[in-house]
């Protein structure tokens, strides 16, 4: 990362704390404190030990009682507060995070199809998780040790110099030395943490991708194969990971050894001014060890901050993979006017008007697409894998927008409506199935959250899905795990269906919808979508041509093209295309 875009990126992160001025003037305020109280207690041991081995007397007066119930008071004090200034940055930096988190999980609600089916589960859910985590540490971090230490850093310059010139010239000179050596270090380091990050992610999604598809990698043998591909995924953020370890533990050793240097100098030196006292510049044997402190306590901010710099380097790479999702370019906005489509102004009629699409540019997929269709009308979309057939459903539900030409339901442009109304208007089943972890009864009622329960058990029994829910443990009640848990698949896709009886949209679209059914069940629900669909304008994309021989209209498509139009009994006596693949499907 250039330093422009680092510094870009710092600034993008700062911006986020705008929402917690009063607690970052509070945890500035609590720093300064416990600086103050950090560097007043060297003055209190100064003076005690000045007050035990002074020339000819040993506290003579008796305040060195007061010195040390005052030095007990301030230690007391400091650790107070503390702890109350790392509670607050504690609430910053995890506030921060769950507002990163918040609109990166918000931002993928309103992304584009096309944007999430170019990434990888994994990277995207990495990128919310992991990535959020780092810039949390980074965060965390830099709050609880750079702003005391600048402060450290200040202050007892300014009480070194009052105490001795000549040993804090010394101090301030040697000690830079390691932070010279931390920024070395860390531009090298910046683009392995990122790296590691980048394979970090990369391994996440292979995981998620071998867990998702494990009936799949056993049922072909493929666990050697899929353990190899790990290994190397594996092996590969081991050694970026160790490289970037490495590379960012040398700032602790060099600090380290400027730091004794410079503390071994300052001894030196202030033995040579209680002894000697060179260009008059005396000190007494409190002072000394006052000022050996103060060295001390100014060396230890440039090892903590040289810290700070090497994580934020990881912080600050994690964060821009997060920025860079929360910035994706959403969906294409909704009009400032967009109209909101009631349910009783859906009239059926659907109309696509010399619509083109293609995913990429270079290859087209629909071209000048035209429809029309009347209330109530089935409409059946046929053609072999790849024609278009689901990208017509994904156009209707404006999961992408035409390339040209307009989509039309209830004589609106479907551009001019409202998502939200616009695909509450239509009532879907896919052939991919999705449930949430929750109960069976929440699962079905997902588009109708305030449905009673009798509703929900008439939609199950018109779906021919009370049979089974009941002989769950727990009937409607039964808690579902992630994707529905140990449901068959043909039992997820009969509380899908169940969902779109108890929603009774206007309109319907049944992709695939029976695909993981068993043909007696089918021919049952065939029944009853019979029923549901009269009055309904539906859209049917099948495999299966026997499942849609009382289409109204059967759409027959091949490479984005209508190529024939009619009913099955028209189609099959054109004994074209239609009739060759309605054919192959019963040939022995």
């Amino acid at each position: 990362m250039k330093r422009t875009d680092t510094s870009s990126m710092l600034r993008k992160v700062l911006a986020c704390l705008k929402a917690y001025r009063l607690l970052f003037v509070l945890s500035l305020l609590l720093s300064a404190a416990v600086v103050g109280l950090t560097l007043w207690l060297p003055v209190l041991t100064g003076r005690a030990i000045d007050l035990l081995v002074g020339p000819g007397q040993v506290d003579a007066d008796g305040s060195l009682a007061g010195i040390l119930m005052t030095s007990a008071a301030v230690i007391a004090a400091t650790a107070v507060l503390q702890w109350v200034m790392n509670v607050i940055n504690n609430r910053i930096t995890f506030g921060v995070v769950r507002r990163l988190r918040r609109d990166a999980f918000a931002r993928i609600q309103r992304l584009p199809l096309a944007y999430l089916d170019g990434k990888p589960v994994g990277d995207i859910v990495n990128r919310v998780v992991t990535d959020a985590e780092q810039v949390s540490d980074g965060l965390l971090m830099g709050f609880s040790q750079l702003f005391t230490g600048v402060l450290t850093i200040l202050c007892t310059l300014i009480f070194m110099l009052t105490v001795n010139p000549l040993m804090t010239a010394w101090v301030v000179v040697i000690t830079p030395l390691s932070l010279f050596a931390a920024s070395f270090v860390a531009k090298r380091t910046h683009a392995l943490f990122t790296a590691q990050s980048a394979i970090r992610a990369e391994q996440t999604a292979l995981v998620d991708e071998m867990i998702g598809s494990h009936k799949a990698v056993a049922a072909f043998s493929h666990e050697d194969e899929a353990v190899r591909d790990f290994d190397e995924v594996n092996g590969r953020l081991s050694d970026t990971s160790l490289k970037a370890t490495f590379y960012s533990s040398l700032t602790n050793p060099i600090t380290r050894f400027v730091n004794n240097l410079v503390y071994a100098g300052a001894a030196l030196l202030g033995a040579i001014a209680v002894l000697k006292a060179p260009f008059g510049m005396a000190l007494t044997v409190g002072e000394l060890s006052c000022f050996l402190i103060y060295a001390g306590q100014y060396t230890k901010p440039f090892n903590e901050i040289s810290g700070v710099v090497t994580e934020l380097q990881n912080a600050l790479a994690c964060a821009a993979r997060l920025f860079e999702l929360i910035g994706a370019e959403p969906e294409v906005p909704e009009a400032a006017d967009a109209a909101v489509l009631a349910p009783d102004e859906v009239d059926g009629q659907v109309s696509l008007d010399k619509v083109c699409f293609s995913y990429t540019p270079d290859k087209p997929l629909i071209e000048d697409f035209d429809l029309t269709l009347e209330r109530g009308q089935r409409v059946a979309i046929v053609g072999p894998t790849g024609c278009g057939k689901t990208t017509v459903i994904n156009l209707l539900m404006r999961f992408y927008d035409v390339n040209s030409g307009r989509i039309v339901v209830s004589e609106h442009d479907i551009r001019d409506l409202t998502r939200h109304s616009l695909r509450g208007a239509w009532g879907m089943v896919l052939q991919e199935t999705w449930l949430s972890s929750g109960t069976v009864r929440d699962n079905i009622a997902l588009g109708r959250p305030d449905a009673t329960d009798e509703e929900v058990v008439a939609a199950a029994k018109a779906a021919h899905a009370d049979g089974f829910i009941r002989r769950l443990p727990d009937g409607y009640r039964t808690k579902l795990g992630e994707d529905g848990g140990l449901l068959s698949q043909g039992q997820k896709q009969l509380l899908c269906i169940a969902r779109v009886f108890l929603c009774l949209p206007p309109m319907l679209i049944l992709d695939e919808a029976t695909s993981s059914i068993d043909t007696r069940t089918e021919l049952r629900i065939q029944n009853a979508f019979a029923g549901l669909m009269k009055g309904r304008t539906s859209f049917i994309v099948a495999h299966r041509l026997s499942t849609i021989r009382e289409a109204d209209v059967i759409l027959v498509m091949r490479d984005g093209h209508i190529v024939e139009k009619g009913d099955h009994r028209t189609l099959l006596a054109q004994n074209g295309f239609y009739a060759e693949l309605y054919n192959s499907q019963f040939e022995q």
